[in-house]
This record gives structure tokens, sequence and C-alpha cells, in this order.
């Protein structure tokens, strides 16, 4: 018979560990998400060096030539990223007064449709909406923050190059904690399985987020959409959120031509260009290459957007979906936390 005082004293134990753990998480987020950033990020170039160790030529290189290839690949990458945030921002400061022209001929055209154009109600509603919008004063705190990208960049790749350094004594410092080499070579099976696991899905969503932006990048060029290239970056990394990270990547391009042309034509042809290009990698590429990579449940998708992004915001969305999926293949790999998994799953099956 179970003691209800037990089951009590579990159930306590159980939330005050749970608050603890969401504590740690809040307060932790300047030191937390550069490393869960570069962990993450170990996985993506780690599986690379490996797709790079099966081309002709690079095949002969020994691994630790693949990694420091590839490491310093992924260093160049987050600094010309970093470079493009910076002077696309400066170009949208200097874009502003244009801007603000342009959609305040869309608005006058639409009261003139409306027929409200030489009413004092549109007076009224034009003063207290359009000339109260100062569109500078949203680039100034953008500015401002550009300090906290750039160190949270640098982190990630400090973090990410001493990770790969020690990754070739990790297995000797796993058979000793373990206590013996029977034990040690099944937690390093264990180890193997769940990074190959994770290692391709990572790789492969990456793969796909940077498929799409050039998709992206190469119709806003055909179309004559300005900041093209950080437009392009910008979808590829919000397609890290399902859901709605896809139609956020779509409505700032299609905002920015409605600014930059004054056409809602226009902006209708970029809406459905890029739409078909995000349809074509999300509905037709992505299931095909994720294979059971992929498994998640639809609701336990939202809770981990819900949980991530209310503790650290657009970093935790970004990283909501890769975090919860590698943890289900951690746990389906696990004999003990294995229905865990399964029921995290979509399909059940993991």
């Amino acid at each position: 018979m179970r003691n209800p005082d037990v089951d009590m004293r579990t159930l306590t134990y159980g939330l005050a560990l749970t608050l603890m753990i969401g504590w740690v998480l809040w307060i932790g987020k300047p030191v937390l998400l550069p490393v869960l950033s570069a962990i993450i990020a170990v996985y993506v170039l780690l599986t690379a060096a490996a797709s790079m160790g099966q081309l002709p030529v690079l095949g002969r290189f020994p691994n630790w030539a693949l990694r420091a290839i590839i490491l310093l690949l992924f260093t160049c990458a987050v600094i010309l990223l970093f470079v493009l945030v910076i002077n696309n921002l400066a170009q949208v400061a200097a874009a502003l007064p244009r801007y603000e022209t342009n959609l305040d001929a869309i608005a006058t055209q639409f009261a003139g449709l409306l027929r409200i154009e030489n009413e004092p109600t549109w007076e009224n509603l034009r003063s207290a909406t359009l000339d109260r919008i100062d569109m500078g004063s949203w680039v100034t705190p953008a500015l401002l923050s550009l300090q906290d990208f750039g160190v949270a960049l640098f982190l990630v790749v400090l973090y990410a190059s001493f990770i790969m350094a020690e990754r070739g004594t990790m297995a000797k410092k796993v058979v000793i904690a373990m206590g013996g080499e029977t034990t040690g070579e099944r937690a390093l099976s264990l180890l193997s399985r769940i990074n190959e696991r994770v290692g391709e899905y990572l790789f492969v969503k990456t793969v796909l987020n940077v498929l799409l932006g050039g998709i992206s990048y190469a119709i806003m060029l055909v179309l004559g959409i300005e900041f093209a290239l950080f437009w392009a970056v910008l979808i590829a990394f919000l397609n890290y959120i399902p859901y709605f990270g896809s139609i956020v990547g779509v409505v700032f391009p299609v905002l920015l031509s409605l600014a930059q042309f004054g056409s809602l034509w226009m902006s209708g042809v970029v809406l459905i260009s890029l739409t078909t290009a995000q349809m074509f990698i999300g509905a037709y590429l992505e299931p095909r290459m994720m294979g059971r990579a992929f498994n998640l449940s639809p609701f336990v998708v939202l809770l981990a957007l819900a949980f991530w992004s209310t503790l650290w915001g657009l970093a935790g969305a970004l990283l909501a979906v890769p975090m919860t999926a590698s943890l289900v293949m951690v746990l389906a790999e696990i004999k003990l936390t294995r229905p865990v998994a399964i029921l995290l799953s979509a399909s059940g099956r993991v």
C-alpha cells in the first residue's frame, strides 16, 4: 500500500527542484546561453567536419585538421555576420526618411480610396498615429545592443573552440569516471549514438536553413529588395523556430518592400515568392531529409517555444526546438527514460 505522505513529499521535492532549475536558468542566462549555443554549434561543426572527410581531397586530411578548418570557417562566418548586422543597421538608419515618406504616401492613398482624406477624422487619426512614429528611435536601441551581441558571438566561438579541443581526451575521462573498461565502453557507445543523432539533426536543419536563406536571397535580389543579404540571413535564423519563425521571417521583407516601393502589388509579389520558398523547404525537402530525427509532438514544440522564449526571449525561441529535440534523442537512448521520450515524440517511434 502506497504511503500518501511519501507521495506528497516526493511531489513537493519535485516541484521545488523544478522551480530551482527554472530560477537558475533565469538568473544564469548570461552564462548558460553562450554555452548552450556553443554546444549546439559544436554538434553542427563536428558533423560538418565528418562530412568533409568523405570528400575526395579533404578525405586525406587527419580529423584534427578537418575540425580546425571547419572551426576557422565558423569563426569567419560569425565575424561576417557581426559586420553584416552593423552595416545594415547603419544603412537602414540612413534610409528611414525615405521609408517614412513612402509609408505616408500609401496611408494617404488608402484614405483617398476610403474617401476620408479630407475629413477631420483622418487628420486626427494621422496625427495620432503616423505623425507620432519615430522610426529613428527604433534603430538607436538596436545600435546600443550591438555590444552585447558581439560579446555573445565571441563567447560562442571561444567556448566552441575549447569544447572541440578537449573532445579528444573526453573518451579517456569517461572510462575513468565510469570505473572500468567495460562500463566505460558502454557509456561511450551510448554517447556515440546520442552524438550521432543529435549532430545529424542539427546539421541537416542548418543545411536546410542555409538553403532557404540562399533561395530567399536570390528572390529578393531579383525583385530589387534592399538589404537582401541581411533579410536572407534573418530568414535562415528564424527558420529554427517552427510555425512562427517562417511567418515572421517573411513579414520583415514584405514590410520593407512596402516602405521601399510604396506599392501593394510589389509587396504581394514578395509575399508570394518568399512563401513559396518557405513551403518548398518546409513541406517538401525537410520531411525527406530529416527522417526520424525531428519527431516532436506539436504540443511539445509549442510548450518548448513558450518556455524558452519566456526565459531567454528570441534567443530562447531559436534554441528551443534544437535543445528539446536533442533532449528527446538523449532520453530515447537511455532505457530508464525511454518512455518519457516516447510520450514527447510525435509518432511514438524513437
